[in-house]
């Protein structure tokens, strides 16, 4: 068991994290902006704040072990060109906020989500998936995404995980999920969210992947 800090814990990733962290036994705080529209697993604490601030983070964070971050830089809808809400680099900055306040507190471990492609994966994408980044919306979360890694890896003294999920569904826990090196396997082409989460949480627990951004999906449809 654990003190876990969950940012991103209102999302449609975040909120299965919430309850796979509950059932494994962790102690579990979210900061989220408006608790009372998240309907969190009993036991889980919900502060108010956002990881825009440093000091809502630093909050948040006080008495905690780790840090499981689900955030996502979203759009309007799942459509490619549906307009993007977040902040251009949101994910990438809620991430130094944390990093800085990690060290601050002396919290080492973090374990957040990442996508195919982002970082020195992106050399090992199709051209035309390429192609129809760059033209959709779909490239300002890329281009996040890609940020958050460079920042993640330039951190000093943390054990961080980036979790470079597929595709990801909202098909209810099924497993079994399989993770790997990118180049090492073919990856399968779509990941659960409910089976991300099992992961994420997972991963928070051992050291099988510190300092290391595993590709992460489904071994069956």
């Amino acid at each position: 068991m654990s003190n876990l800090l969950v940012l991103g814990g209102s999302g449609r990733t975040g909120i299965h994290v919430l309850k796979q962290a509950a059932v494994r036994g962790h102690r579990v705080r979210a900061l989220v902006r408006n608790p009372d529209t998240v309907q969190a697993p009993p036991g889980v604490e919900l502060i108010q704040g956002t990881p825009a601030s440093i000091d809502d983070i630093r909050k948040a964070a006080k008495g905690t072990e780790a840090v499981l971050s689900a955030l996502n830089n979203s759009r309007a809808s799942d459509n490619p060109w549906a307009k993007p809400v977040s902040p251009p680099m949101f994910m990438t900055d809620a991430a130094r906020n944390t990093l800085t306040v990690m060290g601050e507190q002396d919290i080492r471990r973090i374990v957040l989500t990442s996508t195919q492609g982002a970082g020195d994966d992106w050399a090992r994408l199709n051209p035309l998936v390429k192609a129809f980044i760059n033209l959709s919306n779909i490239k300002a979360g890329f281009e996040d995404h890609t940020a958050l890694d460079q920042a993640v890896r330039a951190s000093s003294g943390i054990d961080w995980t980036l979790a470079r999920a597929v595709t990801l569904t909202d098909k209810p826990l099924s497993g079994p999920v399989r993770a790997a090196e990118a180049g090492t396997e073919k990856p399968g082409a779509r990941i659960n969210r409910a089976d991300l989460a099992h992961f994420l949480v997972q991963t928070i627990e051992d050291d099988t992947w510190i300092r290391r951004a595993p590709l992460v999906w489904n071994t069956r449809g």
